[in-house]
């Protein structure tokens, strides 16, 4: 696997200056300390740590889920929206596994330190982004405060 790392600060300014010329960054999961060593983060944190440092408003992940089951085997019990406790609740019962623990853990964080709303949503389903923001009942899960 190599080095996997822990992010210890983000430094956005490079940031800031690409989003005020209005380009759209596009952030490899690598970090390096200070002797110059790379590290391995996962992505899930990364993009929970930059919303933080971006002082932003959302936090939406993508992935090849819907979002947050109340039963993984039933498709049909889809959680369109929890409270951070609620999130919490669903990782201490085992309910939220795998790989959607570091998306939720960084989740939480995220709404902890700032962030108003995180989305998860399944990145391969067509429009995701836009019928999750734009209709009535989106199509992947929320949390909020």
């Amino acid at each position: 696997l190599g080095f996997v790392g822990e992010i210890e600060k983000v430094n956005p300014e490079i940031l800031f200056v690409l989003l005020e010329k209005n380009y759209i960054p596009v952030i490899a999961t690598v970090g390096v300390d200070q002797q110059g060593t790379r590290y391995n983060i996962n992505a899930d944190t990364v993009a929970g740590q930059i919303a933080i440092s971006l002082h932003a408003e959302k936090l939406i992940y993508l992935s090849d889920v819907d979002g947050i089951f109340k039963d993984f085997e039933d498709p049909t019990s889809l959680i369109s929206s929890l409270t951070i406790n609620q999130a919490k609740d669903l990782i201490k019962s085992g309910q939220i596994q795998k790989g959607m623990i570091p998306k939720v853990d960084s989740a939480i964080q995220a709404l902890e330190c700032g962030v108003n709303k995180v989305h998860l949503l399944n990145g391969k389903c067509a429009h995701s982004i836009l019928l999750e923001l734009f209709t009535d009942s989106g199509i992947g899960t929320e949390i909020i405060h």
